[in-house]
């Protein structure tokens, strides 16, 4: 037996698996999504790109998990960076603590959040003791606690992803710009960055999926008044019992979703090899 031939037997139940798992799902999906009483059709695709409704739940999905993205990069990098130049002791503590809350439930998680961001929840107490809100101001039920929710649940991925990359970043390169002139704010913009460029895009690919996917989360703390496609997916299963217009939204989420993210990872494979 050749070794290709080997290594063919040794992928193959990976491969079947990966195809009963995604590939079976997903053509099922695509085969529901066109299914009309008469035959195929895109009556489903053109009802939720003719109504305004739809498109604004697919534009606040995706400019919320843009946000998101955003705000987790930009906390996730300096914590990275520090739990990477920290001595061995501090920085296992450090990854302890970032990991910790993916120990517990994101439903959990989330009535955390509602109890604190709720009319009566310590944030609306602390603002209206400090006079910057009324009496019955609230961050329930707004695309405010849906940010800080997702932030909160998705860090962790972005954090890790970007600091398997600081990790491997000379110290000596650093050092060398700061000898060269730059001050550290310039060494981290010149040296570092660049090079933790893949961690940042793939922490960011990921938060970035996780977080147009989620239901759970936006649900709760957006409620019925701010809709994601998730959710108006569920919706439509559960309540409408119209399943060939979930699929319909289900299969514009996933191309939308591999839309906006191709290029992105072809961008941080273009400036990670260069």
């Amino acid at each position: 037996m050749s070794d290709r031939t080997e290594n063919s037997l040794l992928l193959l139940p990976g491969a079947l698996l990966l195809a009963l798992a995604f590939f079976v799902p997903i053509a099922q999906m695509l085969i529901l999504s066109v299914s009309g009483e008469q035959g195929p059709t895109l009556d489903h695709f053109t009802r939720f790109l003719t109504d305004s409704y739809y498109l604004g739940v697919l534009w606040r999905t995706v400019r919320l998990s843009l946000l998101i993205t955003v705000i987790c990069a930009a906390i996730g990098f300096p914590l990275a960076y520090i739990m990477a130049r920290v001595g061995p002791r501090l920085r296992l503590w450090l990854i302890v603590l970032v990991i910790l809350p993916l120990m517990t439930s994101v439903v959990v998680r989330t009535f955390g959040w509602m109890v604190l961001l709720g009319r009566s929840g310590l944030v609306s107490e602390t603002l209206q003791s400090l006079g910057l809100v009324g009496r019955n101001f609230s961050l329930m039920q707004t695309e405010t606690a849906i940010v800080i929710g997702m932030v909160q649940v998705l860090l962790p991925f972005m954090t890790l992803s970007i600091l398997g990359v600081v990790t491997r970043i000379d110290t000596r390169l650093e050092e060398a710009a700061r000898t060269m002139g730059c001050t550290f704010l310039q060494s981290l913009r010149t040296v570092v960055l660049p090079l933790a460029l893949p961690g940042i895009v793939a922490g960011s690919l990921l938060v970035f999926t996780l977080s147009a996917s989620s239901f759970v989360t936006p649900n709760l703390l957006g409620g019925s008044r701010i809709q994601v496609l998730a959710a108006s997916i569920y919706r439509s299963v559960t309540q409408t019992l119209d399943w060939p217009f979930a699929a319909a939204q289900a299969v514009i989420l996933f191309v939308g979703i591999l839309i906006i993210l191709v290029p992105y990872a072809r961008l941080g494979g273009g400036r990670s090899n260069g």
